[in-house]
Formats: structure tokens, C-alpha cells, sequence
């Protein structure tokens, strides 16, 4: 199964230009969430009672939250990129080595930066915004790297996994603003197009190896050294400092709430483990199974947009 979206870029005197289809632009907001069942209304109320009887609940979120927003994830059943293409992310040992994969990873992500960057936080990033202004949510813990819950007003936020709204110098550790960056890209190839066909998470789009090839890519402003988005990639790790982290505020909290993870990476999973330890009560909210159904005292099969602006944090 193929999407194609019809996303043709070029760049001229230094301006983007970008034609997405009407599809894109106006029909993906619930193209890539899979089917799920009717809200079941005593699950509803049991989520409500868990909610209630949290006083400092920890919410750990995954891609699955932002579905609903227009981006794709990777595990969904017929709609994830998985499903979707024989495509796989990109490895973090390969970026590093290698500079026609750095080369072919940038021009990619500079197609789909100005789609990618203008998603907006829909009402699942809403309500739990808002369960934090009124004391619901201890902390947050997405394994997103969208800026969703940011752009939704979220601030006791971590980032396990990094945001694509920030770029990393490999070598001297300087960061940018990811927008800083996309100008960069316009400056050195103003006369560069490609036309893409499919989306992919994390920014990324489908292009050619021919368009790929002239496509230039600047380096750190600072040092002169390897630019990466200031994110995990697959083969990476959770820095260690992060990890402690997050686990004390899981040791912390009395509650667990999983919104939108199916838990099959360890990087999340771990803190499910430390949460079974420390006896918590565990909810998860995701369409299809999960790596922690067992654990869980409840899990609803539900889109997240649907269910949680209907849970009274109060």
C-alpha cells in the first residue's frame, strides 16, 4: 500500500515553495489513525474513577497521540510507515559514518520540514495541557518528537526521545533552532526541486536518489562539524542523566496513564517495568495491543482526540 501525496518543492532566490495536494493538506488529519471501536461507555467511567483517584499521575505518550495531528507513525496496524512502505527509519550509527546518508536524510527532512513543522496539538494534547494547569498531571513523558505538547501549553514535559525542532552539532554540541537551519538549506540550493511521494514520521519524506544527489547540506556554523537533528535515532540511546530522571518521577507518582504507545521500544517500556515495581496502577489508552496489556488494571481501545476531553480532571 502506497500513499502518494503529490508534495512538490523547489526552492527559487532563496524561497521555499511548497504544493501539497488537497489530500494532504486537508484530508490527512485522520488518515494515518487506525480503525478502532465504538466508545465503550463503562471503560469511559473507568478511566474517569482511575483519573479521579490519581492525585499525582504520571502520562507516558506515543505516536498514536499524534496520528490524529496528521503524522504517521511506525507500528500501526495498515496505516503505520511499517505497514505502509518497506521503508525503516534511520540508524543512528549510519548517519554518523556516513555523509550520503546524512546527505539523503536532510534533503528528505528539508521537503517535509514546512508540512512537518506546522502540525498543530489536537484535543488529546489539549485536555492533558489542561489536566496539568489544574493539577491533574505530576508529569509528562513523551516519546514524541513533534513539539505537540509543547505547542499545546505542556511545561512538567520531558522528552525522552528529543525534539526535531532542534538541531545538534555532532562534534562541538552547539544547538539550533531546526528553522535557523532550513534557511540554510534555501541559501545553498536555491535553484534545488523534488517532487515526494509518501509521508513518513519525524519529518520525512520519499525522494529519489537523483534528486537527492545535488542537494547540498551546510555544516555547523560554529565549528565547521556534522549537523543531526536533536533527536534519538533508532540504535541510540536515551541519554543516561534523562533516564534517572524520568524514573525518579515515575517513583514519584501514583499513577501511570500510557496514551498512544504500544510500549514495543524499551526506552519507554522500562519505566512500565519501574511502575509494575513500585505497584502502580497502570491505564493505557491505545488502538491495539500493547507490550504492557498485562500489567495494566485497564486498556481502552480508543482514538486519544476522542476519549481523554471527556475524562473530568477535577
Amino acid at each position: 500500500m502506497r500513499m502518494s501525496f503529490g508534495l512538490t518543492f523547489r526552492t527559487a532566490k532563496g524561497r521555499c515553495m511548497a504544493n501539497l495536494s488537497r489530500q494532504c493538506s486537508r484530508g490527512s488529519m485522520g488518515l494515518f489513525v487506525p480503525p478502532s471501536p465504538p466508545l465503550d461507555l463503562e471503560k469511559v467511567k473507568e478511566l474517569q474513577h482511575f483519573i479521579t483517584l490519581s492525585k499525582r499521575l504520571l502520562v507516558m505518550t506515543g505516536a498514536g497521540i499524534s496520528t490524529e495531528s496528521g503524522i504517521p507513525d511506525y507500528r500501526s496496524e495498515k496505516v503505520g510507515l511499517y505497514a505502509r512502505t518497506d521503508r525503516r527509519p534511520i540508524q543512528h550509527a549510519d548517519f554518523v559514518r556516513s555523509a550520503p546518508i546524512r546527505q539523503r536524510y536532510w534533503a528528505r527532512n528539508f521537503v517535509g520540514w514546512p508540512q512537518f513543522s506546522s502540525h498543530q496539538p489536537n484535543p488529546a494534547h489539549l485536555a492533558l495541557s489542561n489536566w496539568e494547569r489544574l493539577g491533574k498531571v505530576y508529569w509528562l513523558v513523551t516519546q514524541n518528537v513533534d513539539a505537540l505538547h509543547t505547542k499545546a501549553g505542556s511545561q512538567r514535559l520531558t522528552e525522552l526521545h528529543g525534539c526535531m525542532h532542534r538541531v545538534l552539532c555532532l562534534d562541538c554540541g552547539e544547538q539550533t533552532p531546526r528553522g535557523v537551519l532550513q534557511e540554510r538549506f534555501e541559501v545553498l540550493n536555491p535553484s534545488w526541486s523534488a517532487e515526494a511521494h509518501g509521508l513518513a514520521p519525524d519529518g520525512d519524506v520519499f525522494l529519489t536518489e537523483e534528486e537527492v544527489q545535488s542537494f547540498r547540506v551546510p555544516s555547523c556554523a560554529r565549528c565547521g562539524g556534522r549537523l543531526k537533528p536533536d533527536v534519538v535515532f533508532f540504535g541510540d540511546a536515551v541519554s543516561p542523566d534523562k533516564v534517572d530522571f524520568v524514573h525518579r518521577r515515575v517513583r514519584e507518582a501514583d499513577s501511570l496513564l500510557v496514551v498512544g504507545s504500544s510500549l514495543q521500544v524499551y526506552s519507554g517500556y522500562r519505566f512500565i517495568l519501574t511502575a509494575q515495581e513500585k505497584k502502580l496502577p497502570i491505564a493505557i489508552l491505545n488502538i491495539g495491543p500493547t507490550r504492557s496489556d498485562d500489567l495494566a488494571c485497564l486498556k481502552l481501545d480508543s482514538r486519544c482526540g476522542e476519549l481523554l476531553p471527556l475524562i473530568d480532571p477535577h
